[in-house]
């Protein structure tokens, strides 16, 4: 049925609850599943009204308005009545709390353990750097300088194979001053032909390592000896000495057959393994370590050659006396201890050489065997710096030094 004109229509459009409702839920949306949650269809604040499309043209709307104010004023009373009493039990419980707590007074929460302080770590102090000895000859063919420390290592290793027993025991015709007096000869054999260090030193062990396998007579001690020079010099020397030579220096005391025929023997009962380590050669690797100046390296080597005739340093490890012959020159002239750099290279740490330290002092001190006077007249010359003339350190003064170390 058509509408008159004058007739207004009411728009039946509601709001677009979708759009709402997620604008709702990204502003707060804890906020609208609480709402969402108190809605009912009968309560009259959840949801949209649900009303006619045309305006209320009876008054039935207004009866139920007045309908429902009768029946308020009719409830009223009996709800005043319940409002009453609850304020009167809220105020009795508020007066009560307050009671209790006047009685019982607010317990304090348990104090927390006190807790030790934690001691701060110390900071390490810094050790000096250990030095590359070899870096300087580097570029230097003849040096070797790549190789060096892998060579006394290997050094180091053959020192074990080569430690020697007490062989003076099973030697029924030598004893140690014997073969104290044939070092002392062949040191003026080393001399007089102007042969290396390392000749003589190995000439020396040569001697030793052969006797702890043969049982020899005194009479042919010399012999034993000029020909362990021989081999020596061939092992060491650029142009050693013939065997005529040999037979000049012992004064014809033997024939040139029984030279060689020892030299055959002791190479055959070494098997041929010569390459014995010796404390001169490890004496010049630390010393180059500590950057030691000639002076000082010669008081070592005088203190080491000393030791050539005492039988009982004949059993030392090579290397551990080559350092204590290091250790002790660089504390006669006051130079230092064992820094890290020669702690490093020689595998030696100071406390590990201090006994033999003393004792090189002490023989150095005393000096027993006066009569063979070989080493300490070759190091008065002016050109080892005289340092055989030195005054030996005080032992006690010694030992304060080594303890501070």
């Amino acid at each position: 049925m058509p509408l008159p004109r004058s007739a207004k229509v009411l728009s039946t459009k509601q709001p677009r609850a979708g759009k709402v409702r997620s604008a709702l839920e990204n502003a707060n949306p804890e906020k609208e599943e609480s709402c969402q949650a108190k809605r009912s269809p009968s309560s009259p604040q959840g949801g949209p009204k649900k009303r006619s499309a045309f305006g209320d043209i009876t008054n039935a709307h207004k009866n139920q308005v007045v309908a429902g104010k009768k029946e308020a004023l009719k409830v009223a009373p009996h709800k005043a009545q319940k409002a009453h009493a609850a304020l009167g039990v809220a105020k009795n419980n508020e007066i009560n709390l307050k009671k209790s707590m006047k009685k019982t007074p607010p317990t304090e929460a348990p104090a927390k353990p006190k807790e030790d302080p934690v001691p701060e770590e110390p900071v390490p102090a810094q050790l000096p750097a250990v030095e590359d000895v070899d870096k300087e000859q580097l570029g230097d063919p003849y040096a070797n300088a790549e190789y060096a420390k892998d060579i006394f290592e290997y050094m180091r290793g053959r020192e074990e194979k080569f430690m020697l027993p007490d062989y003076m025991k099973k030697q029924p015709d030598i004893s140690g001053d014997m073969r104290a007096i044939l070092v002392d000869w062949m040191v003026e054999v080393q001399e007089n032909f102007e042969l290396n260090h390392e000749t003589l030193y190995l000439a020396v062990k040569l001697v030793d390592h052969y006797l702890v396998e043969v049982v020899s007579m005194r009479d042919k001690l010399q012999l034993i000896g000029s020909t362990a020079i021989l081999i020596a010099s061939k092992f060491e020397e650029r142009c050693p000495p013939c065997v005529d030579d040999f037979l000049y220096i012992c004064d014809d005391a033997y024939k040139r057959e029984e030279l060689i025929a020892m030299e055959i023997s002791i190479l055959s009962t070494l098997k041929f393994d010569i390459n014995i380590p010796i404390a001169y050669r490890f004496l010049r690797r630390f010393a180059k370590c500590a950057r030691a100046t000639m002076e000082t390296l010669t008081l070592a080597r005088f203190l080491c050659e000393m030791t050539l005739q005492e039988y009982d340093y004949a059993r030392e490890s090579p290397s551990k006396l080559a350092a204590s012959c290091l250790l002790l020159a660089l504390t006669m002239k006051n130079l230092g201890g064992w820094t890290p750099t020669l702690e490093y290279y020689s595998g030696y740490r100071s406390q590990d050489l201090h006994p033999l330290v003393k004792k090189l002092n002490f023989l150095l001190t005393y000096q027993p065997r006066d009569k063979l006077k070989a080493v300490h007249t070759k190091y008065s010359h002016r050109v080892f710096f005289e340092v055989a003339k030195v005054t030996p350190m005080d032992m006690l003064k010694l030992e304060e030094i080594l303890k501070s170390c």
